[in-house]
């Protein structure tokens, strides 16, 4: 961000991980000595005692603190990224959809496009949730999963002072995870895995609905706010939450970053480029098993009874 000058609000606000359920508390304590002692030492526990000082609800039972931690608007990093990179002669083409891949006679592999056909030595898969072209493979590996939010209308620096006194970024503990974070003109961002759903304008919607009731649970003082803007977009969910990295049958790959890639895709696209180049011993996913998820074959129809599996379990755990 810095070399290229990217306007992002970039912030080392820190992050709070706040505990939803009291015996959430001892885990997240437990997780703060192992990060202390082998990790990142700028880690601390708050009691629900002391909250009041980081959040300002009375929702949770504490939290752990990751000091380092930062925001910014991902937006605009993103394009950021893109101007850089077509500033170094990168062509980038949006809304065309690989809907071909195969092997060159010569060596290489042949793409075909919805605007045309190309040629290239090496290709890298970047994208797990695209549901074109020929990627039978990784569909059966990954879950495309919604993220939605809503953000609130501008709101008085006492009331954010409230909410957030330290501006620190804010996630929970459920299963599905709300997050929050104030924006820099004074909003109220607030998101989360409302539903377990694909985005589109009515899931947004209805998505949306369920993350205001989530917010007034959280912060009751903001029932009479308006919210301004709601939106969703998909994740790319492994089994296990991990990201797999690698190379099949000559096609690189890295995704599966489950709500996390804005940091680890950014690490990722360094590291692939140096695996692309010969050195696959740089890759930390080269020795992780990728099995297929058992009954994944096309759409995931099986949404609906993971999510209502895991309301189940923040309910009762």
């Amino acid at each position: 961000m810095t070399e290229e000058n990217i306007d992002c609000n970039f912030a080392r606000v820190g992050k709070i991980k706040l505990a939803a359920r009291p015996e959430h508390y001892d885990k997240l304590a437990r997780s703060q000595e192992l990060l202390a002692a082998n990790v990142d030492p700028d880690t601390a526990m708050v009691s629900r005692a002391d909250l009041a000082s980081e959040v300002g609800s009375a929702r949770y039972y504490g939290g752990l603190i990751y000091r380092k931690s930062a925001g910014m608007h991902v937006g605009r990093f993103v394009r950021g990224l893109a101007e850089a990179a077509a500033r170094r002669g990168v062509e980038i083409h949006e809304h065309t959809p690989m809907m071909g891949l195969r092997p060159a006679a010569g060596g290489g592999h042949e793409i075909d496009t919805s605007k045309g056909r190309l040629r290239s030595s090496q290709v890298l898969l970047a994208s797990g949730i695209s549901q074109a072209g020929p990627l039978g493979w990784i569909r059966r590996r990954i879950v495309p999963v919604g993220a939605f939010l809503i953000v609130t209308e501008p709101l008085p620096i006492a009331t954010l002072d409230r909410l957030l006194p330290r501006r620190r970024m804010a996630v929970d503990t459920k299963n599905l995870v709300n997050y929050f974070r104030t924006t820099p003109d004074n909003r109220l961002l607030f998101g989360g895995r409302a539903r377990f759903a694909i985005s589109n304008p009515a899931s947004d919607e209805k998505s949306g609905a369920i993350l205001q009731a989530a917010l007034h649970d959280v912060f009751p003082e903001l029932r009479s706010v308006r919210i301004d803007y709601c939106w969703g977009g998909m994740v790319d969910m492994t089994r296990d939450r991990l990201p797999r990295a690698g190379e099949r049958n000559g096609i690189y790959y890295s995704m599966g970053y489950s709500g996390h890639g804005t940091q680890m895709s950014t690490l990722m696209g360094t590291i692939m480029a140096e695996v692309m180049d010969g050195r696959a011993e740089l890759n930390p996913w080269k020795d992780f098993a990728w099995p297929a998820i058992p009954g994944h074959l096309g759409p995931p129809w099986f949404l609906p009874l993971v999510g209502a599996y895991y309301r189940i379990k923040d309910r009762f755990q």
